[in-house]
């Protein structure tokens, strides 16, 4: 696996390092990995996502490395590492890039789709990309500086619910044992990312809190933000982040649906599951993909028409089990 890592480095001289937009914790941490992998072996490198860094993680880019695409000026022709996802679509304007770059890799802990042509690491069975660039990491013996040990760590934390999803096993800890060793701080994690949300994402949680409803005999929860609910608190889509796991709190529920129309009027849902409901079926159905118990979907269709489609493909999947 790492052999393949290399081999493919060893090709190519500057590189760019992406990600999914708009980013997240796995998806930054696993950049910040890469980069050390990159800077050990003498190559030139650049950070490049279609949009910002989202407010919640912003704390992650300690060196301010992370570049938003200027498609004025976009970057020279290099070779592209894609990480935390293989599904172009996923990628905003950086998809753009894809097919002038001089080769492009992949690394991924998610199920690749069918149709999916891009050469990379695939490992399903990892809890996180995080996990994975950091076993490649120390298998290419390059070292990881603290500021992208404490990145790993936070995406691996974010990615695994704590160490509580089912993927999490003794690999996940070995390498967040490795990252604390190289410095990271979990204390400061956990408070990084549960202890760190303004004012008006709280604000928003009421929202959409209060117009939750059950579904399949109070096994389904569905909870629903409106692009209107935004503006009254004037909030930002990375605001809702971490919503639609509350409802899994509850005993009754094994289902949780998040649906949100941004403030930029983009539809999107975000689907949990507890057991062996497996959401990265609904979701693919639905444009999406992911995880069995942690999935997602962009939607074509606005959002009332979303919920009701969501809402069919979650009740014919419940009647089958």
């Amino acid at each position: 696996m790492t052999d393949k890592l290399l081999e493919f480095i060893d090709r190519h001289d500057s590189f760019v390092l992406t990600t999914h937009d708009p980013a997240d914790a796995d998806g930054i941490g696993t950049q910040m990995v890469m980069a050390c992998i990159l800077r050990d072996r003498g190559k030139r490198f650049r950070i490049i996502n279609a949009s910002p860094v989202p407010e919640n993680f912003l704390f992650m880019d300690g060196s301010g490395i992370i570049e938003e695409l200027d498609r004025d000026a976009p970057p020279e022709r290099a070779a592209m590492i894609i990480v935390d996802t293989a599904d172009e679509n996923h990628m905003g304007q950086m998809r753009e890039l894809i097919g002038d770059s001089r080769e492009v890799f992949v690394i991924d802990h998610h199920e690749p789709r069918p149709d999916n042509t891009l050469n990379g690491i695939y490992d399903a069975t990892a809890a996180s990309t995080c996990e994975l660039a950091v076993e490649l990491a120390q298998a290419a013996g390059a070292a990881i500086d603290p500021l992208a040990a404490f990145a790993a760590y936070v995406g691996i934390v974010y990615d695994t619910g704590f160490f509580a999803f089912p993927k999490v096993g003794q690999r996940t800890f070995r390498a967040a044992l490795e990252l604390v060793r190289l410095g990271a701080n979990p204390g400061e994690a956990y408070r990084r990312l549960c202890e760190n949300v303004p004012a008006r994402a709280l604000l928003l949680q009421r929202k959409a809190f209060s117009g939750l409803t059950l579904h399949c005999g109070n096994r389904v929860a569905l909870q629903v933000l409106r692009r209107e609910d935004f503006a009254e608190v004037d909030a930002q889509s990375g605001d809702t982040d971490g919503f639609v796991n509350f409802p899994l709190k509850t005993r009754d529920i094994l289902i949780s649906i998040f649906i949100k129309e941004t403030p930029e009027g983009k539809v999107c849902g975000s689907l949990r599951s507890k057991g062996e409901l497996n959401m990265a079926k609904i979701a693919r159905e639905l444009g999406g993909g992911g995880h069995v118990n942690a999935s997602g979907f962009r939607s074509t269709l606005d959002i009332d028409q979303t919920i009701s489609k969501t809402l069919a493909k979650i009740a014919e999947y419940m009647e089958a089990q």
